[in-house]
């Protein structure tokens, strides 16, 4: 109860910035007070959690910052943004949501690199994987990912702890280029048939969407479009090659 009087009276002292700092003050002090339940859903291996609205908030954040990153706010990025909070939350629950988004992207400056500290603290690597998938398809969702676009998410990537290779195989999902299937899985072209096998095993097991312990359903859907890909890769590589 307390973590949500403090992110209330944080956000009408500090806007966005300050709700996200109540809340998590908040929570510790809840914590205190044994009164955590329901915070289990996203486990990292020192078994820190978050909570579901917690994590949401944070995404609120993230969202935003992408969305800014060439400078212009596009209606269709932020038509992804509204359609995901509705499929997660009923359009009444949206709406009231989307308004508070609506201020922060157009007001209010966050510090990318405080939240995905938080979230690194408190998520599994799978997670954060499935979370720069979604950002990708924010930026992608009004057609094309401009170059500051890609620079912010590398940023955002960075600061999440996200590897390059992993960043670069999220990244050749959205953006095509001639050796695409291989970045996905992770090798050079010159890989041989052998090296390919296995790199779809290692990345099949990687990006199954078992890994992803998380009830968000826009990070649940990333994982499963990102194990798609994964097997387009190796389908396009074994019948451009002949592999049995």
């Amino acid at each position: 109860m307390i973590k949500w009087v403090a992110a209330v009276l944080g956000y009408f002292l500090f806007r966005l910035p300050g709700a996200i700092l109540g809340f998590i003050v908040g929570s510790f002090l809840d914590g205190l007070g044994g009164s955590r339940q329901g915070s289990t859903l996203f486990e990292d291996f020192t078994r820190q959690t978050v909570s579901p609205a917690d994590f949401e908030l944070n995404l609120l954040s993230l969202c935003s910052i992408v969305i800014k990153a060439d400078g212009t706010v596009s209606q269709r990025e932020l038509d992804y943004v509204r359609q995901y909070f509705i499929s997660t939350y009923g359009k009444e629950k949206a709406n009231a949501i989307f308004r508070t988004f609506n201020d922060v992207i157009k007001k209010r400056e966050i510090s990318a690199q405080r939240i995905c500290s938080y979230l690194v603290q408190r998520t599994r690597y799978e997670v954060r994987l499935q979370l720069i998938h979604f950002l990708f398809g924010i930026a992608q969702a009004d057609g094309q990912i401009s170059k500051a676009e890609v620079n912010k998410l590398r940023e955002l990537a960075g600061y999440l702890r996200v590897g390059q290779y992993d960043f670069e195989s999220i990244m050749a999902m959205f953006i095509k280029s001639a050796d695409n299937a291989y970045k996905i899985l992770e090798i050079e072209k010159t890989a041989t048939d052998e090296e390919v096998k296995k790199a779809y095993r290692r990345m099949a097991k990687k990006y199954h969407p078992d890994r992803v312990v998380t009830e968000n359903e826009a990070i649940k859907k990333g994982a499963e479009e990102k194990f798609k890909e994964v097997q387009k890769a190796y389908d396009t590589i074994q019948k451009e090659r002949g592999i049995s």
